[in-house]
């Protein structure tokens, strides 16, 4: 039975994921320019940029069918929901019944669907074009992304992030050499997911590149600003799930009501290092050639299945 502890958790991580998913691409966006020796924007700056979005007026083509304004909130809708899956503060969750690590892949992919569509809806050639790399990517990174979600269920003996996690981490301490090389898989297959260094420049507008910007040139207003809070939610949620697969200590376990507050600066902290992990990533690499992702993608894969091999035949 959850306790009122599983839902105040539950409702608190799935608003911090709202809240605080633009904060994190600015801490990233500042790192990469302190990296680069830059002038950083503010940590606040994509509040402003979506602030801006709101106010402005939508403009829409002549031929723009309902899915074209409705994508928008739909992939936002996936992606808060994914959100709200992944445990960061506590494990007692009411949507851990309902939801577990596949479910979590369906719905990042059904939001990758909707953005696609979206692309390709006006008709223009930079939509179609980003419509189909992003659906290459996916492709390619989804089956990667459910290898390492695998390896983790093989160890625990569940698809649940929460079963997942309180094995990790409130259980005894074991060494599992299969996680190390689901993490760099991991690790290979976020930067494709959301868009960054080396597989595509979040910061690119040239169409010998560009990915996800491609797909969202034709939006404008409050559906663009929805579209950029989602990017922004997405690289959340998949900071979250790396830190409750490979560092899932500070998680509160249960009804816990003061595990579950310390928990919060503990997530904070592995958010601001994990962020500037990524910027680092960033900087010391280089935008590979579109059709470079395959072999990038497909070593991410192997690497995920070679975990799994190696718990099967060293640790199981």
């Amino acid at each position: 039975m959850i306790s009122a502890a599983g839902f105040a958790a539950q409702f608190t991580e799935l608003m911090l994921a709202v809240l605080l998913a633009p904060v994190l691409t600015g801490w990233v966006n500042q790192c990469r320019a302190w990296l680069q020796n830059k002038s950083a924007p503010g940590l606040l700056q994509p509040y402003r940029v979506l602030a801006k979005l709101f106010r402005k007026e939508v403009v829409l083509a002549h031929n723009a069918s309902p899915l074209f304004r409705f994508a928008p909130y739909l992939i936002f809708g996936c992606l808060a929901l994914a959100a709200a899956i992944v445990p960061t503060l506590g494990t007692d969750l009411p949507l851990n019944a309902a939801a577990d690590a596949i479910a979590l892949v369906g719905l990042l992919a059904l939001a990758r669907l909707f953005i696609a569509l979206a692309g390709m809806d006006i008709g223009t050639a930079f939509g179609s074009l980003g419509a189909r790399r992003e659906m290459l990517v996916g492709f390619l990174a989804e089956p990667a992304l459910l290898m390492v979600l695998f390896t983790a269920s093989l160890i625990s003996g569940s698809s649940s992030l929460a079963t997942i996690v309180e094995t990790l981490a409130h259980r005894e301490l074991v060494i599992h050499p299969s996680l190390a090389f689901a993490g760099v898989a991991f690790t290979m297959v976020s930067l494709a997911e959301n868009a960054r260094i080396p597989v595509d420049n979040p910061a690119t507008h040239l169409e010998l590149t560009m990915i996800h910007e491609a797909m969202v040139l034709e939006y404008s207003g409050r559906h663009l600003a929805m579209i950029e809070w989602a990017a922004s939610l997405k690289l959340f949620v998949y900071s979250c799930v790396g830190l409750a697969l490979f560092f899932p200590w500070g998680i509160a376990e249960g009804g816990d009501w003061l595990g579950i507050v310390l928990a919060l600066p503990v997530l904070l902290v592995k958010l601001a290092l994990g962020g500037a992990g990524l910027a680092l990533i960033e900087t010391v690499s280089a935008k590979m050639r579109i059709f470079r992702a395959p072999e990038f993608l497909g070593t991410a894969f192997l690497l995920a299945v070679l975990a799994m091999l190696v718990h099967v035949l060293l640790e199981h």
